[in-house]
């Protein structure tokens, strides 16, 4: 992996009682040794492969006002790091949650883009065997389920000022809260709505192909190419690029599927992230509610499974064998 590591400084939040969170701050940064290459490969292994949120920077940002100084050279990135500490902590200490953890700042380079990650990792214990087989307990950053972690591309922040993307987040496992206190310590919005392109994506689709008064198999067809096109984008750590997309696909009117959405304003980005829950709606349906749970191929709507929209029914010719057998077997008292 081609990760360079320009600067990394550690910090400690502890957790004393219900109220304090305590800090521990280096005085120097941290050496850059083969461990921890290989700690800063695997977050950001780890982070690329998770699903992110978009933000950018508000004008009141103190956090984007001290980050701007640390590239001017107004103050080193050790000192910027224990202010960004410090202002992490208050805001934390607001939260009944707070647990504190490893606070980490590092600046790298991959593939000729500059980032900095900010993250707070948890610690986790495991027990070990020494060369003599005796067994010790020690302590790990627990990297794959962090989920406090923001990641700034400086490259696009700085030469793109305008981007809706610059900034990205995890919103955490544990609900709104923690991206909503971590979101307040940058002091930064949501950006590129993710979801919403994808949708957006999914509504031009259907109505390019409504458009053309493709029949049920004709739709399915142009709606598999689409989710061909974006899987094999998200196996590749690619983004959904709509010139390229609208090449893959054989015209089925007079005009490509990147000038309609264009002329009818889906107000679709050039490239976007791919979202792999909302791209699934265009080979399957699926739904669960009032005890019911569905899941069934796109493309057996109007063949084997039929809804009738008057009386909210859905009738299925057909039915899986084990269900039947299922249902066989209640239906005889067994």
């Amino acid at each position: 992996m081609s990760l360079d590591i320009d600067q990394i400084a550690l910090h400690q939040m502890i957790k004393r009682d219900e109220q304090t969170l305590e800090l521990v701050l280096r005085d120097s940064p941290l050496a850059v040794s083969p461990a921890v290459e290989e700690m800063m490969a695997e977050l950001h292994r780890v982070y690329s492969a998770k699903s992110k949120a978009y933000g950018v920077f508000t004008p009141e940002s103190e956090l984007a006002d001290a980050l701007r100084g640390c590239r001017r050279g107004d103050e080193n990135f050790l000192a910027f790091s224990r202010a960004a500490t410090g202002r992490l902590r208050d805001e934390l200490a607001q939260y009944p949650f707070a647990e504190g953890g490893t606070v980490l700042f590092c600046q790298y380079r991959y593939l000729a883009v500059e980032y900095l990650i900010i993250a707070v990792l948890g610690t986790c214990q495991s027990m070990r065997v020494n060369e003599q087989l005796d067994i010790s307990s020690t302590q790990y950053l627990d990297i794959h389920h962090a989920d406090i972690v923001a990641r700034i591309d400086l490259t696009e922040w700085e030469t793109q000022p305008a981007s809706k993307r610059y900034l990205t987040f995890l919103k955490g496992r544990v609900g709104r809260k923690v991206s909503d206190f971590f979101m307040d310590f940058l002091a930064a919005v949501e950006g590129l709505d993710t979801k919403a392109q994808n949708r957006g994506l999914l509504q031009a689709v259907d109505d390019y192909c409504a458009d053309a008064a493709l029949d049920n198999h004709q739709r399915q067809e142009v709606r598999q190419q689409v989710h061909s096109y974006c899987k094999e984008q998200l196996q590749a750590g690619e983004e959904i690029a709509l010139a390229e997309l609208s090449a893959t696909l054989v015209p089925v009117s007079d005009k490509t599927f990147q000038a309609f959405s264009s002329e009818q304003g889906y107000a679709l980005e050039e490239t976007f992230p791919a979202d792999r829950g909302t791209l699934r709606q265009l080979t399957k349906y699926a739904g669960s509610g009032g005890g019911v749970t569905l899941n069934f191929d796109a493309q057996l709507l109007g063949e084997r499974i039929f809804w009738d929209p008057a009386t909210d029914t859905l009738t299925i010719k057909g039915t899986p064998p084990n269900l039947r057998d299922q249902l066989t077997r209640r239906q005889n008292g067994k």
